[in-house]
């Protein structure tokens, strides 16, 4: 009895690391440096070995709330066994590799929840259906906002209504802003999260009530930096402040999807004393080797099928996608990068009259988006069912 259940947590396992790896090789891979990669400011191999790198970090540091969320949070009444996180793993990379070879981006967080739902409720379990309108609100709303945020910058970064100096590095303060009340595991007490701005508040003794002031002063740091780069060097400043983007992208990337791969496994590996970092860890590493071996592919088809982009357009299409990361993060709802970073990438297309968004491409995208969420619905379901019927 203990070889079985040693070799079905080994399965377990095997599966949730071949899900990291589809994950690394078709969303958090190849979405975070697209646009750089578009923009000619970092070559595809670099860009698949560095947001692997900081993938690995983001879910060490940030992965607990999605993964969580993704194990214990979509389904009522039951607790997930080893056979049905098996059969939601497989199911789920399976159409998201099939989505990597084909080239088209598969929604990751869309296979995942409709194959752990589709298991759940052929387990017996009830529908959670609060979390299930937090997920649709979320999952609704970012194409309109990420695009629409995305337009509405690259609007003003390549329009003459507004000097682009001061615009570009108020941009960059904003992001600082919000990168200061990021949560991050090691600023904060075992199992929680705090943020650069609450830590640095409270050691300054003026409490929580001093993480506004912190912020603003984070915030005029660092437009204070980037109007200093953008002096000196233009051109140079703009592709490392889209570097930096596409970095903290990667680093969100990392917390929001290494959930989608290790979520399953936390209610089995939880009852045999396996710490969530352990699992964390573990997924991180998995996004790793994906993101190196898989993601260019996926990086090429993003950064030139769906919109020709420029360095302005695409810091405006990074920026939205930072903050709705950043968002999915904080609540613990899984969400689609490839949803965030292609509706990003083509409102910041269009702002510059179309600049070659294909609305053929666009079209397959969202056919596979809502496809891979029924497909692994229906394929959870059914084959968790058939499973259980010949067991």
């Amino acid at each position: 009895m203990v070889v079985v259940t040693a070799a079905t947590l080994v399965v377990a396992a095997a599966a949730s690391l071949f899900m990291a790896w589809s994950i690394g090789a078709g969303s958090s891979g190849s979405t975070p440096f697209a646009p750089a990669v578009g923009a000619n400011a970092i070559s595809v191999m670099r860009a698949g070995l560095i947001v692997g790198v900081l993938g690995l970090l983001g879910a060490t540091l940030q992965g607990a709330n999605v993964t969580e969320a993704v194990g214990t949070e979509l389904i009522g009444g039951v607790t997930l066994t080893a056979a049905a996180a098996i059969v939601a793993l497989v199911t789920a990379a399976a159409l998201v590799a099939v989505g990597v070879f084909a080239g088209y981006p598969i929604a990751t967080a869309f296979t995942v929840t409709g194959a752990v739902v589709g298991v759940g409720l052929a387990m017996g379990g009830d529908p959670a259906w609060p979390k299930y309108a937090e997920i649709a609100t979320l999952w609704v709303l970012t194409p309109f906002v990420g695009g629409g945020v995305a337009f509405g910058v690259a609007r003003l970064l390549i329009g003459e209504s507004l000097p682009e100096r001061p615009l570009t590095a108020a941009l960059a303060g904003l992001v600082g802003a919000l990168l200061a009340n990021v949560g991050f595991a090691l600023l904060g007490p075992a199992g929680e999260q705090a943020s650069v701005a609450g830590v640095l508040g409270a050691d300054l003794g003026i409490g929580g009530a001093g993480a506004p002031a912190v912020t603003l002063g984070i915030a005029a740091l660092v437009a204070v930096a980037v109007y200093a780069d953008l002096g000196r060097d233009r051109e140079g400043a703009q592709r490392r402040f889209l570097l930096a983007m596409g970095g903290l992208v990667a680093f969100s990337a990392g917390g929001s999807q290494v959930g989608l791969a290790i979520g399953p496994l936390v209610p089995i590996f939880s009852e045999v004393g396996v710490p969530l970092w352990a699992l964390l860890v573990g997924g991180g590493a998995g996004l790793l080797a994906g993101s190196w071996t898989g993601a260019p592919r996926m990086i090429k088809a993003l950064a030139q099928d769906y919109a020709s982009m420029g360095p302005r357009r695409s810091i405006s299409a990074l920026i939205p996608s930072f903050a709705i990361a950043q968002t999915a993060v904080a609540f613990g709802i899984p969400v689609s990068f490839n949803e965030i970073i292609v509706s990003a990438i083509v409102g910041a297309g269009y702002a510059a009259g179309d600049a070659g968004v294909s609305r053929k491409k666009m079209g397959y995208t969202v056919l596979a988006w809502v496809g891979s969420l029924v497909g692994a619905f229906a394929l959870g379901f059914s084959l968790y069912a058939a499973v259980d019927f010949v067991v």
